[in-house]
């Protein structure tokens, strides 16, 4: 399971490098997904949006306040929860995919 971000679904400005990065892993995530099936491994990543965490423990909250649809920042245990899902024999048919775990967040 990786961990990759919504900057490296859509961009950000300011974040060339973070984005590039985090999009690389999705393209990473995605073909060793078709690499591994077959031996019985299952590849993921979890894409959190803007997460109560030190990272984001600095950006204004009124600002995007209108941005997040269900209006607040999420909780780093929302995202615990999804890859604890992804990790557990409830998801042996996913493979290949991103969960985002974004509040409809989508930029």
């Amino acid at each position: 399971i990786t961990m990759v971000s919504i900057s490296g679904e859509s961009g950000n400005r300011g974040q060339c490098n973070y984005a590039a990065a985090k999009g690389a892993l999705i393209a990473a995530t995605k073909s060793l997904a078709k690499e591994v099936a077959r031996k019985g491994v299952l590849v993921n990543a979890v894409s959190p949006g803007l997460i109560k965490t030190d990272m984001t423990h600095d950006i204004p909250f009124k600002d995007l306040r209108n941005l997040i649809p269900v209006g607040r920042f999420g909780e780093p245990e929302e995202v615990a929860k999804v890859v604890g899902f992804l990790a557990s024999d409830s998801a042996s048919y996913v493979n290949g995919t991103v969960m985002q775990v974004n509040g409809g967040l989508y930029s």
